[in-house]
C-alpha cells in the first residue's frame, strides 16, 4: 500500500510553494465544481466531521476562509467560537402576539364576519402594528373562525344562491370571420341559465341593431319557455348594444334586467367563463369563412356542452341530467369509446359492450 503513495510523497516533497498554491487553487476549483452538482444545497456535518474540519483549519489560520466552501465562512467561524466559549448562540424566535391581541382579532371576527385583510385594516386604525395578516389568519384557524369573509345575506353571492332558479345572466362574444369582402367581426349573443348551466345562443350577426336584438329576446324566452326554466331576473353588462327595445321585451314578460357595475365582469361570471370556455376549446381551433361556418361551430359546441360535458360546478355531472353515482368495473368484453367532433376537436368518452 505504501509503495502506492510513495510517488505522490516524492512529488509533494520536490514542489516549490508556488507549485503547490496551484495544486490547490485547482483542488478549490474541483471541489466548487462537484460542489455544484450535489443535489441539495446544504449539507449538514456530523460531530466527528466538524470537528476533523476545525482540526485541519487551526493549522492553517484565518486563510481557511478562503479555502472552506462545504459550508459559509461565518458558519465555521461560529463552529471555532462556539468550541473555545463552550457556549451556543441562542435563538432568535418571533416574538409571541400578545394575549390581548388575539383576543382582539377574535371578538372582530365574530362580531363581523370580516376577513383577515379587513381585521388587519382595523387594527391599523387601532395603531396595533405588531400584527401581520398571516399572524391574524393563524389566530381565527386556531380558535376554530374563518379567515374569509362572511358572505352574508345582501352580498352578491347570496343574490345569486337565493335567485339560481330565476337567474340568466347574459353577454356579448364575438369574432372574426373570412366573407366575400375580407375580414369582419360577427357578434353572438350567449344566454346561460344560472342553476342548470345551460345555454342558449343567438345566431351570429355582423350587426346587432335593435331589431336584431328585439328579435333575440323573443327567441331567448321562447327558448326558456320551451325548456320549463322561468327568467326572473336578468343580468348584462353595460354594453351599448343592448337598447331600450332588447330590456323593454323582457320586462314585459315580467323579468327584472340588472346592468353591472363598471369594469366588473365578475358579477357576470358565469357567461364569462363559458365564453372563455367555447373560445379555448372551439373557436381559436378554426379559421371561419363565412356566418354559416360559424354557426355551424357554435351550435356544434352548444349542443357539445349542454349534452355531453361534465361540468364542475354541478358536481362533475352532465346538464341533461345523466349521473351514475354507484362506482360499476368494467365488465368482461365491455369497452370505452371515443366520440369525436369538429375532427377530433371536441371529444367525449363512452361505455360500450363487445
Amino acid at each position: 500500500m505504501s509503495r502506492l503513495f510513495q510517488p505522490l510523497l516524492f512529488f509533494l516533497a520536490t514542489s516549490t510553494e508556488n507549485q503547490l498554491r496551484k495544486q490547490l487553487e485547482f483542488l478549490k476549483a474541483e471541489n466548487e465544481m462537484l460542489r455544484k452538482r450535489v443535489p441539495k444545497q446544504r449539507i449538514f456535518l456530523t460531530k466527528d466531521e466538524r470537528k476533523r474540519l476545525l482540526k485541519l483549519g487551526k493549522a492553517i489560520g484565518p486563510r481557511v476562509r478562503h479555502l472552506i466552501t462545504i459550508v459559509h465562512p461565518w458558519t465555521y467561524q461560529r463552529w471555532i467560537s462556539e468550541k473555545n466559549t463552550g457556549k451556543k448562540p441562542k435563538k432568535i424566535d418571533r416574538p409571541t402576539t400578545l394575549e390581548s391581541i388575539r383576543e382582539i382579532v377574535i371578538r372582530i371576527a365574530k362580531e363581523t364576519g370580516w376577513g383577515s385583510l379587513r381585521i388587519l385594516g382595523e387594527l391599523r386604525k387601532l395603531r396595533i402594528r405588531c400584527v401581520s395578516r398571516t399572524t391574524i389568519k393563524n389566530i381565527l384557524k386556531e380558535a376554530g373562525v374563518s379567515p374569509r369573509p362572511n358572505k352574508g345575506q345582501g352580498s352578491w353571492d347570496e343574490f345569486l344562491k337565493m335567485h339560481a332558479e330565476t337567474l340568466w345572466q347574459i353577454d356579448f362574444f364575438r369574432k372574426c370571420i373570412w366573407t366575400p369582402t375580407g375580414l369582419r367581426q360577427c357578434f353572438v349573443l350567449a344566454l346561460l341559465h344560472v342553476a342548470t348551466r345551460r345555454v342558449h345562443v343567438s345566431p351570429c350577426s355582423f350587426q346587432p341593431d335593435g331589431k336584431w336584438m328585439k328579435e333575440q329576446a323573443d327567441e331567448f324566452l321562447e327558448y326558456a319557455r320551451e325548456q320549463g326554466l322561468r327568467v326572473d331576473y336578468v343580468i348584462r353588462d353595460r354594453d351599448g348594444k343592448y337598447v331600450a327595445d332588447f330590456d323593454a321585451v323582457l320586462r314585459g314578460a315580467g323579468a327584472r334586467v340588472i346592468a353591472t357595475a363598471p369594469q366588473a365582469p365578475n358579477q357576470n361570471a358565469f357567461v364569462e367563463e363559458w365564453i372563455k370556455s367555447i373560445r379555448e376549446e372551439c373557436l381559436c381551433h378554426f379559421i371561419v369563412f363565412g356566418r354559416d361556418h360559424y354557426d355551424f361551430l357554435i351550435a356544434s359546441y352548444v349542443d357539445y356542452y349542454n349534452m355531453l360535458r361534465p361540468h364542475q360546478g354541478v358536481g362533475n355531472r352532465l346538464l341533461a341530467g345523466v349521473c351514475h353515482e354507484v362506482d360499476d368495473p368494467l365488465r368482461e368484453g365491455e369497452q370505452i369509446i371515443c366520440h369525436k367532433r369538429l375532427d377530433g376537436i371536441l371529444r367525449h368518452y363512452e361505455r360500450v359492450a363487445a
